[in-house]
Formats: structure tokens, C-alpha cells, sequence
């Protein structure tokens, strides 16, 4: 069964939100991926939710789109900000980043985003939708969302 932003929002409607809200807050985000050797790569990118679904645009040939095309594993942290608050606390998402091809859903991709042609589209597939904050200044709180479960709770001293 395959969980994209839609299914998350459906099945855990607050903490979408406050994910979504979190990545709306700034623009440029985080994405790592793994390159042909397998080790990490860490590029800034700009994230849409549109639809019902995460997005990501990317330049031609981008060293982030062809990992991409190669191993579709990704994580996502959405930007922490300025200083230490961490207003809403920090977010990720891991997944499956499936490439776009279609050109009438790229198409309806750009009327709405206007990326600069030509560019690659993902469509992702949600494995894991993780927050982290700060409660009552004395707990950290982890609100760990996996397909098919509900949110797990775990606070820590």
C-alpha cells in the first residue's frame, strides 16, 4: 500500500499539520541521499505539498535527482531556523522519492510551482514522518508516524 501525503494527512490529520506548517516556515530544507558508494549526501532543496502530495523539483541532472533515480531512498529535515528554538520543533520525513515523468502531470506541476524548464518531479512515498520537541523544558517528546500505525509517543528525561 503505497502512503503519500494524503494517506499520512488522513490517517494523522494534527501531526500533518504541524509537520506541514514546519516545513512552510522557511523555504530551503534539507535532503539527504545515498550516492552511487552508498555513503550520504546532503543537498538544500525546496519542497511543494500539493495535491495530496510531497513534492520535489530539481534541476536537470542534479547530483540529488540522479541518486535519486538510481536508489529512491530519502530523508527529509525540514530547515531548523535561526538560534536555538526550533519554533514547532524539529521534522523529518524518510521515504521513496518516485520520478515524475508524465508530461501532463509535470504540466499541472508547473502551473502551479513554475519551475524553470527543464527540471525532474518526485512524487514521494512516506515510510516514516518523525517530530521532535521540547515539552515543559524538562522532556524531549518524539512523535514517531509509520504507515499502517498509529503515532508512537516517547518522552525522555
Amino acid at each position: 500500500m503505497t502512503h503519500n501525503w494524503a494517506a499520512f494527512t488522513s490517517a494523522e490529520p494534527e501531526l500533518a499539520k504541524t509537520v506541514e506548517d514546519r516545513f512552510g516556515a522557511f523555504t530551503h530544507h534539507v535532503l539527504a541521499t545515498l550516492r552511487k558508494d552508498g555513503s550520504p549526501r546532503t543537498t538544500g532543496l525546496e519542497v511543494r505539498f500539493l495535491e495530496g502530495e510531497l513534492w520535489f523539483g530539481m534541476m536537470p541532472d542534479s547530483l540529488k535527482a540522479l541518486d535519486l533515480r538510481r536508489d529512491p531512498r530519502f530523508a527529509l529535515q525540514a530547515n531548523p531556523g535561526e538560534g536555538q528554538s526550533m519554533g514547532g520543533g524539529d521534522v523529518r520525513i524518510s521515504g521513496r522519492a518516485i520520478e515524475v515523468t508524465d508530461p501532463r502531470e509535470k504540466a499541472g506541476y508547473s502551473e502551479e510551482v513554475e519551475p524553470p524548464e527543464p527540471f525532474h518531479l518526485f512524487r514521494t512515498e512516506l515510510t516514516e514522518v518523525v517530530r521532535t520537541y521540547v515539552e515543559d523544558d524538562k522532556y524531549l517528546v518524539l512523535n514517531v508516524w509509520k504507515p499502517g500505525e498509529p503515532v508512537r509517543v516517547i518522552k525522555r528525561t
